[in-house]
């Protein structure tokens, strides 16, 4: 707030690429390794993307969504039914990620009051997880290591297990632990969230999808919501269209976000059974207790519907094939440079962890000076990249985090 690290000037963006300001007359172009946080898989400036937002506000930018609708929220609406697993129905339309996993929160508490256990108001989870930064998502989110640990004491109590291995062999003894937790808590809880087979601000930690299934059953045995927070993860990060593909797993509510709409325009989607939403339209309320403002907004939808579309007409699994090969064998040697803890790849995902907390600052300037914009955090140096990326866009951003971690 008050002593700042420094900062960019974006002057241009398109494809892969920024054109960032250095001085009062020098830029240069670098290759965006980060997606502007998991969200732009298309690039900047897609002519069809840009072509759906000038579409939409040539009719009007923004209505109301109490009592009224618009073509671009019921198409966007069908289209998700249309793709997400079998079995979610009802869409809820929020307008950030955080607000997303805030209505699928709310929707497990009201489902429980629906199915008359309103005592039932506490969350299952697991250390090492990231869900937002409004206030009950603050309460979901790793406790200790997270961003979060100063409000302590004055978020919502709720019950962590175990982070999820990430080894398969260790799968059972977890699942043994989260049953145990699941069957002593039975009585207050109302649900289950987490982020499936990625965690990510948490640590960019990959998991077995089989730890997804422990976690449906565990659902089933105990009447609780499962929610799979994919804020990050849907639209073919991990190389399925959303990670809970990869486990075979439907889940009772599913939040989706960022890479929604390109990363053009804030929006998030709250996709849900229609278990859920009877059960919620059958509490004292009679429907869910939510509505922004700025939900269901048409620019949002318009180029929500062009990025899915856009995305599902080309060969999205081969392109994060190919991007995990190339991140993975251009990341490989830095498994034996000095300081570094562990490399690992996961789909359109690349990560560096280091023996210590990163310097920002330096690893920042380093991977500029060689041509790739990236954000350390923490004890990591990772990439996320559009899917755009040509293999030498890829190239770049492996040099960058070469140069980040020497740093």
């Amino acid at each position: 707030m008050t002593d700042p690290t420094p900062v960019r000037l974006v002057t241009r963006a398109s494809g892969a690429h920024l054109r960032v300001s250095t001085g009062s007359t020098t830029e240069i172009d670098v290759v965006d390794g980060m997606s502007s946080w998991w969200a732009a898989i298309h690039g900047y400036r897609h002519p069809v993307l840009d072509a759906a937002v000038r579409e939409q506000v040539d009719s009007f930018a923004h209505v109301m969504f109490g009592g009224l609708t618009h073509e671009p929220a019921v198409r966007l609406g069908e289209r998700l039914v249309e793709i997400t697993p079998d079995g979610l129905e009802h869409v809820f339309l929020a307008d950030s990620g955080s607000v997303g996993v805030e209505v699928a929160l709310k929707m497990a508490l009201q489902y429980q009051r629906g199915r008359g256990r309103p005592e039932r108001t506490r969350m299952l989870t697991t250390f090492g997880g990231y869900h937002g930064d409004t206030f009950d998502c603050m309460s979901v989110t790793d406790p200790v290591g997270g961003m979060h640990t100063m409000w302590r004491g004055l978020l919502p109590e709720q019950v962590f297990g175990p982070r999820p291995p990430g080894s398969p062999a260790d799968v059972g003894a977890w699942a043994e632990e989260m049953e145990r937790l699941a069957a002593r808590h039975a009585h207050e809880l109302a649900g289950i969230v987490i982020e499936p087979l990625l965690q990510g601000a948490g640590g960019m930690h990959p998991y077995p999808a089989a730890c997804v299934r422990v976690l449906r059953e565990i659902a089933d045995e105990h009447d609780l919501v499962l929610v799979l927070d994919e804020i990050a993860t849907g639209f073919g990060r991990t190389g399925t269209l959303f990670a809970c593909d990869a486990a075979g797993v439907v889940p009772d509510v599913l939040c989706l976000g960022k890479a929604l709409t390109g990363g053009y325009l804030t929006a998030a989607a709250v996709v849900a059974t229609p278990e859920v939403a009877r059960a919620i339209s059958g509490t004292e309320s009679g429907v869910l207790m939510h509505g922004p403002t700025f939900m269901g907004n048409p620019l949002s939808c318009a180029v929500a519907l062009a990025s899915i579309d856009l995305l599902l007409a080309g060969d999205w699994q081969g392109t994060v094939a190919r991007i995990e090969r190339r991140l993975a064998d251009g990341l490989a040697p830095l498994r034996d440079a000095h300081g570094v803890a562990d490399v690992r790849t996961l789909g359109a995902v690349g990560v560096v962890q280091l023996e210590e907390p990163i310097d920002v600052v330096a690893a920042t300037d380093a991977a500029l000076a060689a041509g790739a914009w990236l954000r350390p955090f923490r004890d990591m140096v990772y990439a996320m990249p559009p899917y755009v990326c040509t293999d030498e866009d890829l190239d770049t951003v492996v040099a960058g985090i070469h140069a980040a971690v020497r740093a």
